[in-house]
């Protein structure tokens, strides 16, 4: 009985100490170095975030749309979006409210969207590719506020995967949504 309890008593503190690390871990996130050199330096916390605000600073990120869409609903303004949001912005209005028509009643009607989610490498993977996916359904729910139906918009994410930035700029273009024409 002793032995079972001094077991016990060692998981429990084995659990402890995982747990004490896990949130350790979460409080200090840390940017992966890109380049040989850097990796062998200690690595660097996380830059704190840019205000939500600042969607038409190079910090902030943005919609590209696919060169298919564009060929059919003709040129569309630029949109952004700000660090570690997926709110759609004025900036993003002005760019899917005539893809919206586009796609309601113009060329693109009866077609469908995809739309994909991407974020920068900094922070977990998980939240990134949620934030990712946030991003994407944010901008699919907009395009259904002005017409579209659900049936036609598909929303992914990529979350990092495709993430390449290294310093502030790179890092927001790692932050967009791309919008495909869906075949």
């Amino acid at each position: 009985m002793s032995g079972m309890f001094q077991a016990s008593r060692f998981v429990l503190a084995a659990l402890s100490v995982t747990a004490l690390g896990l949130v350790a871990c979460k409080s200090t996130p840390t940017v992966e170095p890109k380049t040989e050199a850097a990796a062998k330096a200690a690595p660097v916390a996380a830059p704190q975030p840019v205000k939500k605000a600042d969607v038409a600073s190079p910090s902030s990120g943005s919609i590209h749309i696919d060169e298919k869409i564009t060929k059919l609903c003709g040129d569309l303004p630029e949109a952004h979006f700000a660090f570690d949001s997926a709110e759609v912005g004025p900036t993003a209005g002005a760019l899917l409210d005539p893809l919206a028509r586009c796609f309601v009643s113009g060329p693109g009607k009866g077609k469908g969207l995809r739309t994909v989610g991407h974020a920068d490498a900094r922070g977990e993977t998980e939240y990134n590719f949620a934030l990712g996916m946030k991003r994407a359904a944010s901008i699919s729910a907009y395009l259904q506020g002005k017409g579209m139906e659900k049936g036609r918009l598909e929303s992914t994410s990529k979350g990092e995967l495709e993430a390449t930035g290294e310093d502030e700029s790179g890092w927001a273009r790692d932050r967009k949504v791309e919008i495909f024409l869906s075949e």
